[in-house]
């Protein structure tokens, strides 16, 4: 089964065309989209790929109703719809692109994938909230955590890499991009994750604070007379790296501004990196020891300085890398220091291959 992956960011389109053996027989990347007008560059990916026999969308938030993959029907894309106040700078970009490809493709079978998914499997230690049960009853409210599709791929290919198999580790895999998370990985399922009810918490991200005091959000909209918009749109579009250092928070740029001297990327720098070692420490603990290290997305892949200042902070877990390792490392890559007591890994992020991995069992049991 060849299969379409639509994976609609919430600044990026990627498309990919995947072969039954995990080839990927076409690709079209669309930087800064502005979530319309998909159909260009579903053309595009058709054109340069040829047939496929599926499609699979990556979709970010499942709420309580999707714990797993499922065929998309008009129903299954009303309710995803509904659910997009929890995700929302992501959530009406994958329904643009979902529709489009239905439109496109409509006698071919639509697989909706969600991040949300893999921590479905968290105890309720993890995902309850400690709030009144009146709310939580009538809501739904609790953590969900994201980027699963990422994690699961992560924690697999790194047990891979190492010759072992998944369930006998204790992994922490580090999604980190333009959004970021960790999750705790134990007999390959989710433990623990670092975003809750929606995206924004956890790690400072690109644009996105992070975890911030609940008091600090009810004092702007109160005594700071923030309007509830105002605030959901400065936490979620002008904080992070881009509100501690300026600039549009991507690390490529306060890496290289850093290099030259700049105070405010160096501060930059350094609150993401005090909150990302703090938060591995956090998950090796709900993991209940650490074995396997894990980083991969953007960031992950691609910024030796960020895996090394988050590991010079952690030696007390037992990780160390090999400097050498760290600097060249390319895709898939084992950058542990030899004798470390924790191996870590660098994976490039396939979720790809996890939302055809998902389209082709559903297909199967439809069989």
């Amino acid at each position: 089964m060849r299969v379409l992956v639509v994976n609609a960011g919430s600044a990026t389109l990627k498309l990919r065309v995947v072969d039954p053996g995990g080839t990927v027989a076409g690709d079209v990347h669309v930087d800064a989209w502005a979530g319309d007008h998909p159909t260009p560059a579903l053309d595009a990916i058709l054109e340069r790929s040829g047939p496929v026999d599926a499609v699979g969308h990556r979709v970010v938030h499942g709420g309580r109703d999707f714990t797993d993959a499922v065929v998309v029907d008009d129903g299954v894309e009303a309710r995803i719809e509904a659910l997009s106040s929890l995700a929302p700078l992501h959530q009406p970009r994958a329904l643009a692109a979902m529709r489009a490809a239905r439109t496109a493709l409509p006698a071919l079978p639509h697989v909706a994938c969600f991040d949300t998914a893999f921590h479905a499997t968290m105890p309720d230690a993890a995902r309850t909230y400690a709030l009144p049960a009146a709310w939580r009853a009538r809501w739904g409210l609790g953590r969900f955590g994201f980027h699963g599709l990422s994690h699961s791929w992560a924690a697999r290919r790194a047990a891979e890499l190492l010759g072992q198999p998944p369930r006998a580790l204790r992994t922490v895999t580090c999604h980190l991009g333009a959004g970021a998370s960790l999750c705790a990985v134990v007999d390959g399922r989710s433990v623990d994750t670092t975003m809750g009810f929606t995206p924004l918490d956890g790690l400072v991200m690109a644009t996105r604070s992070g975890a911030v005091d609940p008091g600090l959000v009810v004092w702007l909209t109160t005594a700071g007379g923030l309007s509830p918009s105002e605030v959901g749109d400065g936490l979620e579009r002008h904080a992070g790296l881009a509100g501690l250092g300026g600039g549009s928070g991507d690390m490529r740029e306060v890496l290289a501004r850093r290099m030259a001297g700049d105070a405010e990327a160096r501060f930059a720098f350094d609150v993401y990196v005090h909150r990302l070692r703090r938060e591995i420490a956090a998950m090796a603990a709900a993991a209940g020891g650490l074995d396997v290290l894990v980083f991969t997305g953007g960031v992950g892949e691609h910024a030796p300085p960020v895996r090394a200042a988050a590991a010079e902070g952690l030696e007390f877990l037992g990780v160390g890398l090999d400097a050498a390792a760290n600097e060249q490392a390319e895709a898939d890559a084992v950058i542990g220091a030899p004798g470390a007591p924790v191996a870590t890994v660098v994976v490039t992020a396939r979720e790809d291959l996890e939302i055809a991995r998902d389209v082709r069992r559903l297909a199967a049991s439809d069989g």
